[in-house]
């Protein structure tokens, strides 16, 4: 932390003090909660508490000042949610700015998740800090609103969406990030990384930290990265990462809650209760296989008379589904991405189809290949318009399996679309419970969808794993050309070869 922000008091005196937080982590089921906060400010540990962080951190000592991240990988209901609240509320209330602040500036401390609705869940354990603390009472400037506390001292606690455009160009005391994990943003292949580096500069003129708090999930994006990276003995010593089932940080919570959900299923339970990131969920395709495929600035590629194109679409019925097209051609080995179209259908299919056949059409594409689980409907409606709609003869997973190594190859040309890039790194590859079987698709969390890339990946299998026009070459013109003994003894020094054989 900048020296020029001066604490008003050190946090373990804050977390035995009962008018500030002694009241909120008491006892000894909060003991390893408080280990971690004493430690991560850079403060000595008693020789027990030192034993509690080496088993949650992996390090024999704690940090001989206060750190530059922390990151807690923590089971649900270990408490994380709670410590963490008071954590960020000592460093908006408990550590001056004012030397840093230009004048008539606000510095913030945002609470981000992927949701305003998850973030206003640790901002309301703030503030019932403020609310309960009979010191940090007073620090508040009149009546905190929704998502908003105002401190006399001049730091703004604010609930933020997860949002790397939003948090930009702001002075940060800090920054708590609750369940990075599962964030999700439509328009990114990596909205963890974009948005966590979006707010660490607004942290370089304080000092202060980055807080990041989530259970864990698929072995990917930042925090699987980090704890990789950072735990143990050998991570950076700026960077404290612990690691810790529920019931390490909760003692109190009941085993037999726990037992029942390893009982139900056991990878979802080692993940939401034991910490352990999910063997048997993997992201399916990286980020660099797709941008090395990927033409910048080339959003669609205009039709040409005499190619042959195909195409495939991904239905929806109605409501808030996407229906999504592919269209694509091949030169050479090379797959080419040509156009994408995504509709939202609303109450009106059979206007999105009727779009979609203009645009067929447009390409001299008279036939298009769907999801085989999409029912009679796709077919009538496309029928309607002359388009015969065929059934794909691979389920999504296999077209998904057959698209990784076409681009692995590099044998596919992309276009940027919104959504696409995303949409194929957000790929997973899940095992099924009870039948062990493996199945890609999106990350089962709200919000996620992979119609574009089901659409694109779709036709680009369809191109490339489906009948090659018959080529005629120029050599081959000539070779049939050539008179053979047959030939000359009929009059016909052109034509039989073919009708007789080569």
């Amino acid at each position: 932390m900048n020296p020029a922000c001066r604490p008003l008091c050190t946090m373990r005196e804050a977390l035995a003090d009962p008018a500030i937080f002694g009241e909120i982590l008491p006892g000894e089921t909060w003991a390893p909660w408080r280990a971690i906060l004493i430690a991560s400010r850079g403060e000595a540990l008693t020789d027990d508490e030192r034993v509690i962080f080496t088993t949650l951190t992996g390090r024999e000592r704690e940090p001989e000042r206060p750190v530059d991240e922390l990151w807690g990988i923590v089971g649900r209901r270990g408490g994380k949610s709670r410590a963490f609240s008071v954590l960020g509320s000592y460093l908006a209330g408990l550590v001056d700015y004012a030397a840093l602040a230009a004048p008539g500036e606000r510095v913030k401390l945002p609470i981000m998740a992927s949701t305003t609705v998850q973030a206003a869940k640790v901002f309301s354990y703030v503030l019932g800090v403020f609310t309960h603390s009979d010191e940090m009472r007073d620090m508040v400037e009149g009546e905190p609103t929704v998502d908003t506390i105002r401190l006399k001292a001049g730091v703004d606690i604010e609930v933020r969406p997860a949002n790397y455009k939003t948090i930009r160009g702001e002075t940060l005391a800090a920054a708590l990030c609750d369940e990075v994990a599962f964030w999700h943003l439509e328009n990114s292949a990596n909205p963890d990384t974009l948005i966590l580096d979006a707010i660490r500069p607004g942290l370089a003129t304080t000092g202060g930290p980055l807080c990041v708090l989530s259970s864990p999930y698929a072995r990917k994006g930042e925090l699987y990265r980090t704890h990789q990276r950072d735990y143990g003995p050998n991570g950076d010593a700026a960077v404290l990462v612990l690691r810790a089932p529920s019931q390490a940080m909760n003692p109190s919570l009941d085993p037999a809650v726990v037992k029942r959900a390893y009982t139900r299923d056991p990878a979802a339970a080692a993940a939401e209760y034991g910490a352990e990131f999910r063997k048997d969920v993997e992201a399916f395709i990286p980020l660099e296989a797709v941008q090395a495929c990927m033409d910048p600035g080339v959003r669609e590629r205009a039709p040409v008379q005499g190619v042959r194109y195909v195409a495939f679409v991904d239905p929806a019925g109605g409501g808030a589904d996407s229906m999504t097209l592919g269209i694509a051609h091949l030169e050479g080995d090379v797959v080419f991405l040509d156009a994408i179209r995504e509709e939202t259908v609303g109450t009106s299919p059979a206007l999105v189809v009727e779009r979609f056949a203009n645009t067929l059409k447009a390409y001299g594409v008279h036939t298009v290949t769907g999801d085989k689980y999409a029912g009679e409907w796709p077919r009538e409606q496309f029928a309607k318009h002359g388009v015969t709609y065929e059934v794909s003869d691979k389920s999504k997973t296999e077209i998904y399996a057959a698209f990784l190594p076409i681009l692995n190859s590099q044998s596919a040309r992309l276009i940027e679309v919104p959504k696409l890039e995303m949409q194929i790194v957000s790929l997973e590859r899940r095992t099924t419970r009870g039948t062990g079987r493996d199945i890609i698709d999106h990350p089962q969390v709200k919000g996620a969808h992979d119609d574009v890339a089901n659409a694109a990946a779709g036709a680009v299998v369809l191109v490339k794993t489906g009948p090659k026009p018959l080529v005629i070459s120029k050599e081959l013109m000539e070779w049939a050309k050539r008179p053979t003994a047959y030939s000359r003894r009929h009059g016909d020094p052109m034509g039989i070869r073919f009708m007789r054989g080569f």
